[in-house]
């Protein structure tokens, strides 16, 4: 009797070893893998956010007096480049105007025509410019026998550059146009171009001669 109760008891410890043994097993291993679970961090990789489309920039303000003129190179009515390195020295008036073969813009471009022996006298170039193609300026030029180059800016980046592509109201309706416009440039001998003055909104009547003036002018 005796050592049956020994054996019972035995397998009783037993079995509580046993079972303690396997708590501690599972609780080791429910640790690991809540170890590695919680320890591995999911990799989300942040997507790129879109860039966002760059927009077109509001056309600048005109230029004040004694600012270095934006540099150029245009084709003229011959298809030839031209930019402000060509007149080292020289006194460029380059007018802006809207469009070719138009009653304002031919009454002015015969005006600096007519005007051109004078303007030639004092040092001055004449140069015009508009968004029209070569071909336009070629007939434009032929017609009315303009003795000065006319500039193609198609792409409008220099009108822009110069501040004279505004927002313009006709008859109700809004657009964007070349705003009539003259600057007096002086080109230093390294063909750098200093604004000497600018004529805005300008009127055809009398702007050839106020011009004149101030090319006579000294400084």
């Amino acid at each position: 009797m005796a050592a049956k109760k020994i054996k019972n008891t035995a397998k009783k410890t037993s079995k509580k070893v046993a079972k303690k043994a396997a708590k501690k097993v599972t609780k080791k291993t429910t640790k690991k893998t809540t170890k590695k679970t919680v320890g591995k961090k999911t990799s989300t990789k942040a997507t790129p956010a879109k860039k966002k489309p760059i927009l077109a920039s509001a056309p600048t303000e005109l230029f004040s007096a004694g600012v270095v003129a934006p540099p150029f190179s245009l084709l003229n009515d011959e298809g030839h480049t031209v930019s402000l390195t060509h007149f080292s020295g020289k006194k460029i008036i380059l007018y802006f105007y809207p469009k070719d073969d138009t009653p304002g813009c031919t009454v002015e471009s015969c005006d600096f025509r007519d005007s051109f022996a004078r303007v030639k006298a004092v040092g001055g170039v004449v140069l015009g410019v508009s968004k029209d193609s070569v071909k336009s300026h070629q007939k434009f030029k032929a017609k009315f026998s303009l003795p000065f180059s006319l500039l193609s800016d198609e792409s409008g980046k220099i009108l822009e550059a110069y501040g004279v592509w505004k927002e313009k109201s006709m008859y109700g309706k809004t657009f964007m146009g070349i705003e009539r416009t003259t600057y007096l440039i002086d080109v230093d001998f390294e063909g750098q171009g200093i604004i000497r003055k600018v004529y805005p909104k300008v009127k055809v009547e009398g702007h050839v001669d106020e011009i004149l003036r101030d090319l006579s002018a000294k400084g």
